[in-house]
């Protein structure tokens, strides 16, 4: 078996573990009992997008969907920023 083919079948095999926890990050975004809680749904959801993004890059050999994982990344922190200064000020009662 080389390596090529090796890839390929761990990488057929992680598709359905990544399409699981993506339902299960959608349940707990739509019942999560707080904010903080969905946000770090949101933020699982998109980093493990990131993740698989890159994973169907190397599967299909595109320089693109890499480039496309790391401005999702950036904009995911960029939320994760946003939210926080939002909650804090909440919380402060501004």
């Amino acid at each position: 078996m080389d390596v090529e083919s090796l890839v390929t079948s761990v990488i057929l095999c992680a598709i359905p573990i990544f399409v699981l926890a993506y339902i299960l990050y959608f349940i707990r975004i739509l019942k999560g009992p707080t904010i903080p809680d969905r946000v770090l749904a949101v933020d699982a959801l998109a980093f493990d997008l990131v993740v698989f993004l890159v994973v169907l890059g190397i599967y299909f050999k595109s320089p693109i969907l890499p480039v496309t994982a790391v401005v999702l990344a950036l904009w995911t922190y960029a939320f994760d920023i946003f939210i926080a200064k939002y909650l804090e000020r909440r919380e402060m009662g501004e």
